[in-house]
């Protein structure tokens, strides 16, 4: 069978009205009757209200800690004292002093000691008046101006001239602070100082010289 023709059936909701009737009817006749009010009544009843007071408990009585014993210091131990034995002092045996009187000895003359004579120090020696040659200077200065070698735009043009260079001779030998003084012709310069300053072997004057080296090219 369909259920929806199940709900729709009255006959099955006939139940369910007659008990929701019967409910109300039971409610008035208890409304009409009374009954209500005496359930009002009974709800309405004296109420005892009590305080209940909280027990307090007592503390604990206090722990009493006995004093501490005292302690008495031990005594001291005895230390006997140390046996010291002390010997008499011996008696000096007597002693015979004489007192002899010397003449006090005579006054002596002091010595005056000549002053020192006075060294004298050494001059260092004068400086040359002027250059020096280096023919006297530098020992190979004959082989080295023999050695030079002829620039060959000179020789093919036929030049001849003449350079003179001027240079210091340090007191350890060593040449320094080279310049040409005069020159024929531009052409030499180059040769002539690289002689001077690569070839050239001098000697020492213990200071500081001035030295001049002439170098002369002729064709031969």
């Amino acid at each position: 069978m369909d259920y929806a023709r199940q709900q729709r059936n009255p006959s099955r909701h006939l139940v369910g009205i007659g008990g929701v009737v019967l409910f109300h009817a039971l409610l008035i006749y208890g409304l009409v009757s009374g009954l209500a009010r005496k359930v009002v009544e009974v709800v309405k009843g004296p109420i005892e209200v009590k305080v209940i007071e909280e027990i307090k408990t007592p503390p604990p009585p206090a722990e009493i800690v006995p004093p501490p014993p005292k302690m008495a210091a031990p005594p001291p131990p005895f230390i006997p004292p140390p046996e010291i034995s002390i010997a008499p002092p011996p008696t000096p045996a007597p002693t015979i002093t004489a007192v002899t009187r010397e003449a006090p000895p005579a006054p002596v003359a002091p010595v005056i000691q000549p002053p020192a004579p006075a060294v004298a120090k050494a001059s260092p020696p004068p400086p040359p008046a002027g250059p020096q040659s280096a023919r006297v200077v530098c020992a190979n200065y004959v082989d080295v101006m023999k050695s030079i070698t002829y620039p060959r735009e000179a020789l093919l043009d036929g030049i001849e001239g003449e350079v003179l260079i001027e240079f210091t001779v340090a007191a350890n030998g060593e040449i320094k602070n080279v310049e040409i003084k005069s020159s024929s012709n531009r052409i030499f310069n180059r040769v002539a100082l690289s002689a001077v300053q690569s070839r050239l072997a001098c000697q020492g004057q213990g200071q500081d010289v001035r030295v001049q080296a002439p170098v002369s090219f002729k064709i031969r």
